[in-house]
C-alpha cells in the first residue's frame, strides 16, 4: 500500500507498518449526527457524523448537515470539540460537511483530511480559520492505525476509514456513494485482514430487494463480521441486513456508543 504524503501539516506517519495494532477493546465510536435515533434528548436530521477515539488521534469523521446541532449533540454526549485531532470529511455533500464552520469556530486547532477534489473556495474558508488542510488523492495513512481508501468515485468522489485493530478491520463509511461493497473490497486489498465491522450510510434507499440480496451475498463472501448501517442505508436494509446479522448487526442512530462489547 503506497502512503501519500502529508501536504499541508505533519498528518501522514511514514515508514514501516506498526509491529501491534491498537487493540479492539481500546476504539470507542460515538454517533454524534443521524436521521436515525438512538439516544432520547439529541437533536436528529439529515447526515452523518462520528467521533473515533483510541487511535493515537482522536478523529471527527463528517460533520452532519447543521453546526449548531453537531454541537449541541457534542455537548449533551459529553465530548468537547477541544477534544479533536483531526477531522476527516468523506465527501463534499452538505449534510456531510455543512457543520465544519461552526465546529472550526470552537476548535480551530485541527487538521482537515479531505478529498483532493473539493473546491479551492472550500479549503480556502478551513484556512481562513487558521486550520491545516490535508489533501487526500491516493489511499492514505491518516495516523497510526486509521487509513483512508482514498477517494473513490467516479463523478463525486468519497473517501472512507479504515481502523486497523487487533482483531480485524473497522470500516467508516459516509454515504458509500462508490458502492458499499466496492468499499470494503477496497479496503480489504489495501489491509488484508478481516473485517470486523462495516458502519456508516450504505446509500441503499431505493435499492430493490434482488440488489439488497446481492449486495448482502457479496459482503457475507467478504467475511463481513458485523454491520452498523444507518444514515442514507434506508429501512427496508436496514431490516434485511439485521435478518442476516442477527446479534452481529448493530442499531445505529444519534447517541450510539460502539465498543468492543458490541463486537463479541
Amino acid at each position: 500500500m503506497k502512503w501519500s504524503p502529508s501536504q499541508e501539516g505533519q498528518v501522514m506517519d511514514q515508514g514501516k507498518e506498526p509491529a501491534a495494532r491498537i487493540a479492539l477493546k481500546d476504539v470507542c465510536i460515538t454517533i454524534l449526527y443521524d436521521n436515525n435515533p438512538y439516544r432520547e434528548g439529541l437533536g436528529i436530521g439529515w447526515g452523518f457524523s462520528c467521533v473515533i477515539k483510541g487511535p493515537a488521534k482522536t478523529i471527527l469523521f463528517d460533520t452532519g448537515g447543521d453546526g449548531s446541532m453537531l454541537l449541541r449533540n457534542m455537548e449533551k454526549l459529553g465530548i468537547s470539540p477541544l477534544e479533536i485531532d483531526l477531522v476527516v470529511l468523506s465527501h463534499i455533500h452538505g449534510d456531510h460537511v455543512g457543520g465544519l464552520h461552526s465546529f472550526l469556530q470552537v476548535n480551530p486547532e485541527v487538521t482537515v483530511c479531505l478529498p483532493k477534489s473539493f473546491p479551492e473556495a472550500f479549503k480556502n474558508e478551513i484556512k481562513a480559520h487558521k486550520a491545516k488542510v490535508v489533501e487526500i488523492s491516493e489511499p492514505a495513512r491518516i495516523c497510526k492505525d486509521v487509513h483512508s481508501t482514498g477517494p473513490l468515485g467516479d463523478y463525486l468522489e468519497e473517501q472512507s476509514l479504515i481502523i486497523d485493530t487487533d482483531r480485524g478491520l473497522i470500516i467508516i463509511t459516509g454515504c458509500a456513494h462508490p458502492g458499499i461493497v466496492r468499499i470494503v473490497e477496497k479496503a480489504k486489498e489495501l489491509v488484508p485482514r478481516d473485517v470486523r465491522l462495516v458502519l456508516g450510510g450504505f446509500h441503499l434507499l431505493g435499492t430493490s430487494g434482488r440488489g439488497l440480496g446481492k449486495i448482502i451475498s457479496r459482503l457475507k463472501e467478504l467475511g463481513v463480521y458485523g454491520v452498523g448501517p444507518c444514515h442514507c442505508s434506508g429501512d427496508a436494509a436496514r431490516e434485511l441486513f439485521q435478518r442476516e446479522w442477527k446479534e452481529n448487526y448493530l442499531d445505529v442512530g444519534v447517541g450510539r456508543v460502539i465498543t468492543a462489547q458490541d463486537l463479541k
